[in-house]
């Protein structure tokens, strides 16, 4: 269940909804609601039940819609029954009753080492898979690698990414910057492990047909059947081919961090940009804004 102050309704997912279809009361399909998103999901109905919150139960109207969490608390359940949220302390609050936002379980949670599987030679100035293990294992499922914020691997840096717990051994990507081999020993902390609570996938909508480059569609290698097939292949994974070169694809499930060690800022001064080729300048900083590569500085 997810606490939302965001939403102005309460919602159900559509699928849970149908174990309650005697209570159901069904929607015209032009009713929708707009999400956190910005696009827009068709109501599919109603009904009246209780929500146990705590210790206690609340009658209260909910929405059914095809919402990606099973149930949303939305801001009219929270205002019909006086709760108060205090997000310093991860709880709401009602009657006096103190309701944690997250399980026991989930909130003591915290980040573990990953150690070395075995003892690693890391070439100079490359990088390498190395297989790592939980310092704490069956702690949790999920998790996001980081590099190792309490230990100094000078020139060493680890790739962010998620990965499940559950296997024999964690890989891991280590990029070695030095111009020696860097050497790993059995058990040595090569990164940490960010608990991961949930996972949601959203697939993502476009608008109009998408359109694979030309290149890809250049297939004079096979026979027609071939083509036939790759085709067909391609057309149905397009979503993860670039159409153009504006077209990079943004991700925000972790944030890239760039260890610079203790190097100083480097300076440089401003020089002039010759005038044939403002211009061109110009419009590639207009083309990068509008496609939001980047954005203007405050």
């Amino acid at each position: 269940m997810l606490v939302d102050t965001g939403a102005n309704v309460t919602l159900l997912r559509a699928v849970l909804a149908q174990k309650l279809k005697e209570q159901l009361i069904y929607m015209g399909p032009n009713i929708s609601l707009k999400t956190a998103t910005g696009d827009k999901t068709e109501v599919r109905g109603k009904l009246d039940e209780s929500i146990e919150c705590g210790s206690r139960k609340f009658h209260h109207r909910i929405y059914v819609a095809d919402v990606t969490d099973p149930c949303i608390l939305g801001l009219d359940f929270l205002k019909k029954f006086n709760f108060t949220v205090d997000l310093e302390k991860k709880e709401i609050r009602t009657g006096g009753e103190e309701i944690p936002l997250f399980s026991a379980s989930v909130q003591h949670l915290k980040s573990c080492s990953v150690l070395a599987k075995k003892r690693t030679i890391i070439p100079a100035r490359s990088e390498c898979l190395i297989e790592g293990v939980p310092e704490v294992p069956e702690q949790f499922r999920y998790a996001v690698t980081d590099f190792p914020s309490q230990v100094s691997h000078k020139g060493v840096l680890v790739a962010a990414a998620l990965v499940y717990l559950e296997r024999e051994a964690i890989p891991v990507i280590v990029l070695n910057l030095n111009n020696k081999p860097k050497i790993l020993d059995e058990g040595a902390v090569i990164a940490t492990c960010e608990p991961v609570v949930d996972i949601i996938i959203r697939p993502q909508e476009f608008s109009g047909e998408q359109y694979l480059p030309s290149s890809l569609d250049n297939l004079e290698i096979f026979d027609e059947g071939q083509r036939t097939a790759v085709r067909k292949l391609l057309k149905e994974f397009q979503n993860s081919f670039s159409t153009c070169d504006a077209d990079v694809g943004r991700c925000n499930m972790t944030q890239h961090r760039i260890n610079t060690g203790d190097h100083p800022p480097i300076k440089q001064y401003r020089r002039r940009l010759p005038l044939a080729r403002k211009e061109e300048a110009d419009n590639l900083v207009k083309e990068m804004v509008d496609n939001r590569i980047i954005e203007e500085s405050s």
